[in-house]
């Protein structure tokens, strides 16, 4: 099981992924949302903004509202797919990660994983 600071710096190795992403993967990464990753395994939640290509404002204060893109994973698992050792689509597939947001942003970040 990852610890607490290694989620939080997955994250933000995602966000600066996210912040040097280019043509269509750029252009998805601009998106202006509220996010949250439950880390399942942890009992915790981080929360921040998608925005400007990066991930901004990271707490594990519980958003104020019900956040537009809904991350669900083990901390293990977190790790490994923000360092391209496991395949978001298997992972999904096999419900080892669980994703909830909107058609659209679903057709997007799809550009992103």
């Amino acid at each position: 099981m990852a610890s607490v600071e290694e989620c939080r710096s997955a994250l933000e190795r995602l966000s600066a992924k996210l912040g040097g992403a280019d043509g269509d993967l750029g252009k998805a990464a601009r998106l202006d949302r509220s996010l949250t990753c439950r880390v399942t395994d942890l009992k915790l939640t981080f929360s921040g903004q998608l925005r400007d290509g990066a991930l901004h404002d990271i707490t594990t204060e519980p958003p104020a509202g019900k956040a537009q893109i809904r991350l669900e994973t083990t901390s293990d698992d977190l790790l490994a797919l923000v360092d391209g050792d496991l395949n978001f689509a298997s992972a999904w597939a096999r419900g080892r990660v669980k994703l909830e947001a909107s058609i659209k942003d679903l057709l997007t970040l799809r550009k992103l994983m």
